[in-house]
């Protein structure tokens, strides 16, 4: 079992940089590999970045790639993600996820935080 708790979101102008943490419980959090998805209303939820168990093979969406940067403290049972010149279609509530696999896919991760709203005004 691994609970999840967003934080570090808000209000950002365009150009601005956040940075969003993840916060595991118990000892758990490095046998898991860990993302980050968005979701607006009515969208299905989009990946955006996960890592590996080691903290080793980040990868990224296209549309973030260069600009967002995905990283993990297993002492510190801690996932982030720093996000770098954000624009308005970077708005959604970021969750966090944890899972087995190595995927881009939604379906494959079975922990997930409540989310944490961002929002890029123009």
């Amino acid at each position: 079992q691994v609970q999840l708790v967003e934080s570090g979101g808000g209000l950002v102008q365009a150009g601005d940089s956040l940075s969003l943490s993840c916060a595991a419980s118990g000892r758990t959090f490095s046998s898991n590999i860990m993302a980050w998805f968005r979701q607006v209303p009515g969208k299905v939820r989009e990946f955006v970045a996960t890592i590996s168990r080691g903290g080793a093979n980040p990868a990224y969406a296209g549309a973030v790639k260069g600009r967002f940067t995905i990283s993990r403290d297993n002492a510190k049972n801690t996932v982030y993600l720093q996000m770098n010149s954000l624009r308005p279609d970077d708005t959604a509530v970021y969750y966090c996820a944890a899972g087995p696999d190595y995927s881009t896919m939604s379906q494959t991760y079975d922990y997930w935080g409540q989310g944490t709203q961002v929002t890029v005004s123009s």
